[in-house]
């Protein structure tokens, strides 16, 4: 398989700044970069504001992307929580899903990745959390589903990410995936954005051989084929089950190259983007782009090659 097939079957890129704008600035750097695929934020992520565009170079950019097939995703900004339960937070989280839901279709984005957030329990009962815990996936059922309804058979997917278990998370991990899933009525724009640093630090045996294998035998299981969109390929600096969101480098982490090779190879990453978020990604000397891409072809050739 030639390397311009390869990157339909599993493109590779990185998150990319938009600094100067979406084409001057996101996909000047993504080419220079060498990626077949990019995310970007619409937006502060640190903050609330909802930046509305600018249609002329929504479309400039919704063409190029197209013309060269470079596919696209927006993250959206790190305050969105839909599982708080201070009002305002909770209020503005689905104000600002919406606002980049309906950005991602005005540049040609495919999906919107969201962490899946968190609740808090400040009494510290066992009986306390449980319940903050079902009031909160209450929460973000009222809040997500009306947004899944109004995406149409042709929206942008909504991309659940879940976190790596630090504080009250809602979602850490592949199988807290079963019950997100089940509050969304398995929504069929609902979809999976796998963090590789994010599942090993829930506990997935990522570092092990086949444990890569297994935990996609796992997302699968939970949400059915296709559901999985979208893979954010990060290194950990922290060993497996820590429950820290540290990303590192392709293989100088705890996770290690073979569980890529492993990624690219299962059937459920087939048409699934790889988006790197590690340090210095996005640097001309960076050398996760050329690794990916060598782990890509690695995994293509040990199949060829299998009895």
């Amino acid at each position: 398989m030639n390397p311009s097939d390869l990157a339909l079957r599993s493109p590779i890129g990185t998150h990319v700044l938009v600094g100067k704008g979406l084409v001057a600035g996101a996909l000047a750097d993504a080419e220079r970069l060498g990626c077949e695929t990019l995310q970007v934020f619409v937006g502060n992520p640190r903050g609330w504001a909802l930046s509305p565009g600018r249609p002329a170079e929504d479309e400039a950019f919704r063409a190029a992307t197209a013309e060269r097939g470079v596919r696209t995703f927006i993250h959206s900004p790190y305050l969105v929580n839909l599982g708080s339960p201070t009002p305002k937070t909770y209020e503005n989280s689905v104000a600002v899903l919406a606002h980049n839901l309906r950005r991602a279709a005005e540049i040609g984005a495919e999906g919107v990745v969201v962490h899946t957030g968190s609740y808090v329990d400040p009494s510290g009962d066992p009986q306390g959390a449980a319940d903050r815990h079902a009031a909160a996936l209450t929460q973000v059922r009222e809040g997500l589903l009306p947004l899944l309804e109004a995406l149409g058979e042709d929206g942008p997917w909504l991309l659940l990410e879940p976190t790596a278990g630090q504080g009250r998370s809602l979602c850490a991990g592949v199988e807290d995936l079963s019950a997100y899933l089940e509050v969304l009525e398995h929504h069929p724009r609902a979809g999976i954005c796998l963090d590789t640093c994010h599942v090993f630090a829930a506990g997935a045996p990522l570092d092990e051989p086949g444990g890569a294998t297994a935990t996609l035998d796992r997302v699968v299981e939970i949400g059915g084929p296709g559901r999985l969109r979208l893979v954010h390929a990060n290194d950990s600096k922290d060993v497996r089950g820590a429950f820290k969101d540290r990303h590192e480098r392709i293989g100088e982490g705890h996770i290690g190259t073979g569980a890529f090779t492993e990624l690219f190879a299962h059937p459920a990453t087939a048409g699934v983007p790889f988006v790197l978020e590690t340090p210095g990604s996005r640097d001309d000397d960076n050398p996760d782009i050329a690794l990916l891409k060598q782990l890509r072809a690695d995994a293509h050739a040990a199949a060829v090659g299998a009895p």
